[in-house]
């Protein structure tokens, strides 16, 4: 297949994060995009033109309407289509493995309405060997049989939430077929909106070059976290060190500590590295475990460290005023996927405090213990705090002010320069 005959329609299944900017970017290359969806309710939504991502308004999602674009609920959509892209989530079980119910439920649903020269894409991100050991044998149950019937591919989403520079069309785009018809094919698909579309040898290629690109960052956010921990210890300042660490023009990337890690790509994809090493080889990938380990106790190191400048200004922890600054997982956005905020919270609030807190892009934080409501006020709420808490940098915020302001001003971004009313990570 070459690109000048790929396909004319496709079937994105999931219309989410990963999903729904990939239609946008079709659409606007003139594909005629059809978004399934499980949920009528939020398929409805779309064809209504209201967005409920953060990268798209609702004005980008009635441009795509206009060029063609539409939602559906009914998985017979799938039978029309020449291509259809897997976008579905794959978060981790209850017992810390990978949760590929999302995957098979709709490798099961194309397999019931898929038709002959279709090319079908996991974009998932997953193990390596799911796209041949799982998604395969459930679509052939159709009667199908792949390089005779239909093709499948893996190309990992490359997503960056909240990016002013990187979207769909100008990221490297990874493709890697079954066979080498089947990359060429879903290549030809991805050159049509995609500036840079990369074949990979294989499916098992792309999925661990995927798992590698945010184990690298997962290990290295790890190494500046227990940086943080010990320079801390040492009296020496982290944030001048990287500072000093990063004018080298050669062999260092910067990466900054915080309170933890979130979203979807950091905490969860390299447990699906390590799950496959460790399964199909029977050792363990010891630099995940110990990111893992590093990155989890940043939460409650930051409860510990609240605790002490409490504590050094002649309070307890217990029954006092923390307000917490900025709870999504990435600045100015709502996305809360997995953010270090809630173990935060779940942590003051085993300590007793009294918490509140401050998001421009969250009105309700959803918590086990209780949901809470965005402090409406925050001049007062700053001013009522014993201790104030950044846990993200949101653009709206004027961290100077506040911490001017603030009795108390606990810094976990390293946002705050050099000066004696600041505590920084």
């Amino acid at each position: 297949m070459t690109e000048s005959d790929s396909p004319q329609h496709a079937v994105i299944v999931g219309q989410g994060y990963v999903g729904l900017p990939l239609a946008q970017a079709a659409c606007a290359a003139g594909v005629a995009v059809t978004g399934f969806e499980i949920s009528a309710e939020l398929a409805e939504r779309l064809n209504s033109g209201r967005s409920h991502v953060d990268d798209l308004s609702d004005a980008d999602v009635a441009a795509m309407i206009e060029q063609g674009y539409r939602a559906s609920a009914d998985p017979a959509v799938i039978g029309d289509a020449d291509v259809v892209v897997i976008c579905v989530p794959t978060p981790l079980s209850d017992e810390g493995g990978p949760d590929l119910r999302a995957v098979e439920a709709t490798a099961k649903t194309i397999a019931a309405h898929l038709s002959p020269d279709t090319v079908v894409v996991l974009e998932s991100t997953t193990y390596p060997g799911t796209t041949d050991g799982v998604v395969l044998p459930l679509l052939e149950e159709s009667g199908l049989r792949h390089g005779h019937d239909f093709l499948l591919a893996y190309s990992p989403e490359r997503v960056d939430p909240g990016s002013q520079h990187y979207g769909i069309v100008n990221t490297p785009k990874l493709v890697g077929g079954l066979t080498p018809e089947a990359s060429e094919a879903a290549a030809a698909f991805y050159s049509r909106f995609i500036d840079t579309v990369v074949p990979m040898a294989g499916t098992k290629e792309a999925e661990t070059a995927k798992l590698l690109e945010n184990t690298y960052r997962h290990v290295n956010i790890a190494l500046v976290n227990e940086m943080a921990r010990f320079c801390h210890d040492l009296d020496i300042d982290i944030w001048e060190v990287i500072r000093g660490a990063s004018t080298k023009p050669f062999g260092f990337q910067r990466f900054t500590p915080g309170p933890g890690v979130g979203g979807h790509c950091i905490p969860i994809d390299p447990n699906y590295l390590g799950f496959q090493v460790k399964k199909t080889l029977g050792y363990p990938f010891r630099f995940v475990e110990l990111a893992q380990e590093i990155n989890h106790s940043m939460p409650n190191y930051v409860v510990e460290r609240i605790g002490d400048l409490l504590n050094e200004d002649g309070k307890a922890l217990n029954g006092a005023k923390v307000l917490l600054l900025g709870v999504t997982y990435k600045p100015d956005i709502a996305d809360q996927r997995e953010s270090p905020a809630v173990p935060v919270a779940d942590g003051l609030r085993l300590k007793r405090a009294d918490i509140r807190f401050h998001d421009p892009h969250v009105s309700t934080w959803h918590l086990s213990e209780g949901d809470l409501e965005s402090e409406q006020d925050l001049d007062a709420a700053v001013a009522q705090a014993d201790v104030v808490v950044l846990l993200q940098n949101h653009r709206s915020y004027d961290v100077d002010a506040i911490a001017q302001q603030a009795r108390l001003f606990f810094d976990t971004r390293g946002i705050t320069g050099r000066r004696e009313d600041v505590h920084r990570l």
